[in-house]
């Protein structure tokens, strides 16, 4: 019997030390051989802690920031949206109402309408146990106009949000399990409990499940197409997108260099990933400020799945990506836990 039980555990190790060089050191970016990019050519523009997401309206040129406050213990009010102008960075403003005290943005969606109206959707975290999706009307210069709350109970762990109508939108529940020993197994074993939630302007529900760790999603132009970044595996999946009733059905995925967080498409359909090249390095540097973790933002063609790095920061410009949006050959990237964010003229 002891004998069994010796060859068991012996067995147990090797399977978790082949797990370990096999999954885990690939996907935290060990192995990668980084190089610098872009990253001396930009300026850092000041907004305020947190600048975890950036949607560009790109009829307006108008750059929106959500920002939160992720080190700050107990109250948050300095959290919000922020806007500025891409033709004039330097002029900084709160977005979002100041009277919302109890607002602390994540992923942000904007959405136009035929007539002309244009809103912005945030994916709240308003306290440990409720989440919300706000949505604002967004008037001259960008200032937003609280118009309601929304949550449901398939929005459990949201992290991002695209909209796709007035009051429409998918969510992406980056976990199954937000706490406990299931939490850590679902993170660190790449477990497929993540999903994604649709709003049809009625109720909400679950769409799509068996995800790894679903950061980020978006859209392509058409709307015909949603994209869905899993960290975890290191790859975007694809899904074609049934309008009428919300529905996603699975096309492909691409594997990309870098553990995805956000996803921006540009007018011309390509898709911008931005997130974190080296994991270890990101986690020495949300338990510490002052400890560098690279930034790293590549583009990935939706035709073939080519992918091509744009942005590499590795001596502290900006640490631990979350995102990179693009409008008219500048790329602005943010960051999980950094100030400001990164304004670069692309070649």
């Amino acid at each position: 019997m002891i004998k069994r039980i010796a060859v068991a555990l012996v067995l147990l190790v090797l399977i978790i030390a082949m797990w370990f060089l096999s999954v885990l050191l690939p996907i935290a970016g060990v192995f990668d051989t980084l190089e610098p990019k872009l990253a001396k050519s930009c300026r850092a523009l000041d907004i305020a802690p947190g600048t975890e997401d950036v949607a560009i309206d790109h009829k307006t040129n108008l750059v929106f920031v959500s920002a939160t406050n992720r080190r700050a213990a107990g109250g948050k009010t300095g959290d919000g949206i922020f806007v500025f102008d891409l033709g004039n960075p330097e002029l900084v403003t709160r977005a979002s109402p100041i009277e919302m005290t109890n607002f602390h943005p994540h992923g942000i969606s904007i959405w136009h309408g035929e007539n002309g109206e244009t809103r912005l959707f945030a994916v709240n975290h308003s306290s440990r146990d409720n989440d919300f999706v706000e949505i604002f009307s967004v008037g001259a210069k960008g200032m937003l106009t609280h118009l309601e709350s929304i949550t449901f109970a398939a929005m459990h762990a949201p992290n991002d949000v695209i909209a796709v109508g007035p009051r429409q939108f998918y969510i992406a529940n980056d976990r199954g399990y937000e706490t406990g020993l299931l939490s850590s197994l679902e993170q660190y074993f790449a477990l497929p409990f993540a999903s994604i939630a649709y709003f049809d302007g009625n109720e909400g529900q679950y769409i799509k499940k068996g995800l790894s760790f679903a950061a980020g999603i978006n859209q392509s132009p058409d709307g015909k197409t949603i994209y869905v970044s899993e960290l975890t595996k290191r790859q975007v999946s694809v899904f074609d997108r049934d309008i009428a009733t919300g529905a996603l059905d699975n096309r492909r995925r691409f594997k990309v260099n870098l553990a995805p967080d956000n996803i921006d498409v540009d007018q011309s359909g390509k898709i911008w990933v931005a997130g974190q090249a080296r994991l270890f390095e990101y986690m020495k540097h949300a338990g510490d400020q002052n400890a560098v973790a690279p930034s790293h933002v590549a583009t990935l063609n939706p035709q073939d799945g080519t992918v091509e790095d744009v942005f590499v920061a590795l001596d502290g410009e900006i640490n631990a990506s979350s995102v990179g949006a693009v409008h008219n050959k500048t790329l602005v990237v943010g960051a999980i836990f950094d100030g400001h964010v990164m304004v670069c003229p692309l070649p």
